[in-house]
């Protein structure tokens, strides 16, 4: 098969197992049927699938990573102030590292809202279904929902990144508390230390709880920069901690806190 064909095999397939969703008529337009299947792996609840299905859906979004082009972590030009720390701004489901950290809701799960620009979504997607599968297992055994500030690990499945840890940030209602900041550096600390429990060596943080959780950028990059900073101060098999940004706005954020400098940071376009 080729990724047209995988691509409409799956968009199939899904829509025999959720008739619900079946559209009056097909997309013909690669990128509308993109949207399509997208759309219906999210809303998708964490139920068995079929060897075939998996099969077709691992080589479609491994050759869709391809095409969009893997980054090694270790390729990137470190900070001057400490050569373990990176700073990227790109799209975190092309990275190759040992983990990448994806900011989750309480449930867990993933978002279930088609095609919604949230890391949480994005990873889900390029992941494939059984993630949701995985953390549906890690939930269930745990029997409550996630509290903020800690973590817990998956494998990666078709992303680059070995693993993904999940961590749920504090969510800002009206102002920032102390307990928020201390939940927020507790997200980083504790994914550190299971990346620590599982002798991961490259760890790449998305901006936790600065989108729709609504943490100020400026303090939310100063208690990430802060936290990892303590955390590498002690003896630590973490080699290389990547600061992924996505915007520009968050990208001048951690240059300017990590000493301003421009030119041993890199940006990817996007």
């Amino acid at each position: 098969m080729n990724q047209s064909e995988r691509r409409r095999w799956l968009i199939r397939s899904l829509l025999e197992e959720m008739p619900q969703y079946k559209y009056p008529v097909f997309p013909y337009t690669a990128d509308r049927q993109w949207q399509l299947l997208r759309s219906l792996m999210n809303v998708r609840p964490p139920m068995p699938v079929s060897r075939e299905f998996l099969q077709i859906q691992d080589a479609f979004l491994k050759e869709m990573t391809k095409e969009k082009g893997i980054v090694d972590a270790l390729s990137l030009p470190a900070c001057a102030m400490d050569q373990r720390l990176v700073l990227w701004q790109g799209d975190i489901t092309t990275l190759q590292c040992d983990a990448i950290v994806n900011a989750a809701n309480s449930q867990m799960l993933g978002c279930f809202l088609p095609c919604h620009g949230c890391i949480d979504n994005i990873i889900h997607t390029m992941s494939g279904v059984q993630l949701r599968l995985a953390c549906q297992g890690i939930m269930q055994k745990q029997g409550n929902e996630e509290p903020a500030g800690r973590a817990k690990i998956t494998p990666g499945f078709n992303l680059p990144a070995g693993y993904v840890l999940h961590t749920v940030g504090p969510v800002i209602d009206n102002e920032v508390t102390p307990e928020a900041e201390a939940l927020l550096a507790s997200c980083y600390r504790s994914c550190l230390e299971l990346a620590e429990q599982h002798s991961l060596h490259s760890v790449a943080f998305c901006c936790i709880s600065t989108g729709v959780f609504r943490f100020p950028p400026d303090r939310a990059s100063e208690i990430a920069i802060r936290t990892v900073k303590e955390f590498l101060e002690k003896e630590t098999c973490i080699q290389r901690v990547i600061f992924n940004v996505f915007k520009d706005s968050d990208l001048e954020i951690y240059q300017r806190l990590l000493t301003g400098e421009q030119a041993g940071c890199r940006r990817t376009p996007v």
